[in-house]
């Protein structure tokens, strides 16, 4: 766990990101691509198809941020917070040599055989750095753009609600928010880390930035130093509606487009056939798919609170459950069920 401790002078300096940071969300989206069944079923639908879609020249940007999230990731391209992808490259790209350095040293650490080229762009090697640019940018264009309006538009009212919190309820009631992942008793917040550890603010203050490809929080301290303030990176979508109407930017064609681009074809599938209740075998038979197919994926619904399972004789029989049928008759989805479904696995 860390734990981050305030001083009263921090406290008064915890602000708010107006957006998520375009390069920030395509970094982590691309450990996210890599990351099987971290953030359960709401992401499920956008890794299948990115995978699917993902030109084996963008595979050399794994390099660069690897299943584990910042935790593994080169923190220069982290920290932009600018609004526009060409922005955040920019002031990137125009970070000094020492911070460059820095930050891709621990990298190679933390991943021993790092490739040659992530050396290179270390020493700020004109060429490779060109070639990073270019990736960063048509990944970007094909895995995030299409849903960034949407995405940002959630942003901005999550923003909103969270300052109507402060003021109602203080930091108290702001950093209550957060749960279940972040836990704030005064005057300390407690998140999951690596490695048990304490952080001290020191009068520096907070920097709470929204976002979307990532499901739990992320710190990151800033390489020019604790003077700086921390950022504290935090998962946007709160529930299966917000991430439906995010991914329904990018969805197919067909009545259960939305559905489709959030659960993926299959379990979309499986879900509608399992409007009327049936067995798995009835299931594999509506969906087209094996048995051991139907199973899998009616317990990937099921872990998800979209369906629930009850042993009948020799048999079962799944039903949906009343965020299940919401999400199938695109009706608003009851908040206190759907909340749970979007922490990690």
């Amino acid at each position: 766990m860390l734990r981050i401790h305030f001083t009263q002078e921090d406290l008064t300096r915890v602000r708010f990101a107006r957006a998520p940071d375009p390069l920030a969300e395509s970094m982590l989206s691309l450990s996210l691509v890599q990351a099987r069944g971290v953030g359960g079923v709401a992401l499920e639908g956008w890794r299948s198809r990115t995978r699917l879609g993902l030109r084996p020249e963008l595979r050399v940007l794994f390099d660069l941020a690897t299943p584990a999230g910042a935790a593994e990731a080169a923190e220069v391209f982290l920290h932009a917070g600018s609004h526009t992808l060409a922005e955040s490259l920019e002031q990137t790209w125009s970070l000094p040599g020492r911070r460059w350095s820095a930050d891709l040293r621990v990298l190679s650490g933390t991943l021993p055989r790092a490739p040659r080229w992530v050396h290179e762009l270390r020493r700020g090697e004109r060429e490779c750095r060109e070639l990073v640019d270019g990736r960063l940018r048509e990944y970007h264009a094909f895995a995030v753009e299409p849903y960034w309006s949407q995405l940002l538009a959630v942003a901005h009212a999550d923003r909103a609600r969270r300052a109507a919190l402060v003021t109602e309820l203080g930091l108290e009631g702001l950093f209550d928010s957060l749960r279940p992942a972040v836990r704030w008793r005064s005057p300390v917040l407690t998140l999951p880390w690596p490695v048990d550890a304490d952080l001290r603010l020191r009068g520096a203050g907070v920097m709470l930035v929204p976002t979307f490809f990532w499901p739990g929080p992320i710190a990151l301290t800033d390489t020019r130093g604790l003077d700086h303030p921390l950022v504290l990176h935090y998962p946007l979508a709160p529930d299966l509606a917000t991430y439906r109407a995010i991914w329904s930017q990018g969805a197919p064609d067909g009545p259960d487009g939305a559905l489709v681009a959030l659960l993926g074809t299959t379990r979309a599938r499986t879900l509608r056939a399992a409007a009327d209740p049936a067995g798995t075998a009835e299931l594999a038979r509506r969906t087209g798919t094996s048995p051991a197919t139907a199973s899998h994926h009616a317990t990937v619904l099921r872990s998800a609170g979209l369906l629930t399972t009850e042993r009948t004789g020799p048999g079962v029989r799944h039903t949906l459950t009343p965020l299940g049928r919401a999400l199938l008759d695109d009706r608003p989805v009851p908040p206190a069920t759907a909340r749970a479904t979007t922490d990690p696995p």
